[in-house]
């Protein structure tokens, strides 16, 4: 495994660690405690899959791997980068940079259609917004979207919403795809679809992919699979 150096703070065999992580809430005078010390280590170009009942921790392991959230204790690294250390503004450039985010809820904005919503994350200063646009079309017309580019969230169907959030979370071409229950709102066509898209990022562009998910079918296609019980992490056959 070759080790983060100053000119190349990336390089690393492991895409995502974590290292005694817990994770406690407060409600009012009680203390919930959801993760109790996970380690975790997430090669480069590995399809993992959390699973477990509602309520397990998965997604909120999946936040603090994607830096929405801070850990009570324990670290969690991105290509030997600590979250720790970094500041608001570095975590933010790294999500930007490394990580695409896909949730269960779409989050697209109602008053922007497919194509405005895939390239808002793109829209940053010194960006080439022509070249950013033309991806944008072409990662639509690859899911089968193309004829949808003008069309708002409530104009799509729930599967055609879950695509623009997944294009959404490529547009920056990050090599970590982080996903919360992508097929957990879709009928059965809908989730073969979204899975077909995932194992193709998986084995045709070798991105590295944790996903949270109750569906087995999409459980099943990972090169691993994590169950949590409790808080507590285990390795499924």
């Amino acid at each position: 495994m070759s080790l983060p150096t100053p000119d190349n703070p990336w390089t690393s065999g492991s895409a995502l660690r974590t290292s005694g992580l817990h994770k406690e809430f407060r409600l009012q005078k009680h203390v919930v405690p959801v993760l109790n010390g996970i380690d975790l280590d997430v090669q480069d170009g590995e399809w993992l899959a959390l699973v477990g009942a509602s309520g397990s921790g998965k997604t909120t392991l999946l936040h603090l791997l994607g830096a929405l959230d801070k850990p009570t204790r324990g670290t969690v690294e991105c290509r030997g980068q600590n979250y720790a250390v970094l500041s608001r503004q570095r975590k933010a450039s790294l999500r930007y940079e490394q990580l695409g985010l896909v949730f269960q809820a779409y989050h697209l904005f109602p008053e922007l259609n497919a194509l405005e919503n895939v390239l808002l994350p793109a829209l940053r200063p010194g960006r080439n917004k022509t070249h950013c646009r033309t991806r944008a079309a072409e990662l639509l017309d690859s899911f089968g979207l193309g004829h949808r580019l003008n069309h708002r969230p409530l104009e799509l169907s729930g599967g055609e919403q879950q695509r623009v959030a997944v294009a959404r979370a490529l547009i920056n071409d990050p090599s970590i795809i982080l996903a919360d229950e992508p097929t957990g709102n879709l009928d059965s066509d809908a989730s073969s679809h979204i899975i077909d898209i995932f194992v193709n990022l998986h084995r045709e562009q070798r991105k590295t992919i944790v996903v949270v998910t109750h569906d087995m079918s999409i459980a099943e296609a990972a090169d691993r699979r994590i169950r949590l019980v409790d808080g507590h992490a285990s390795e499924m056959p």
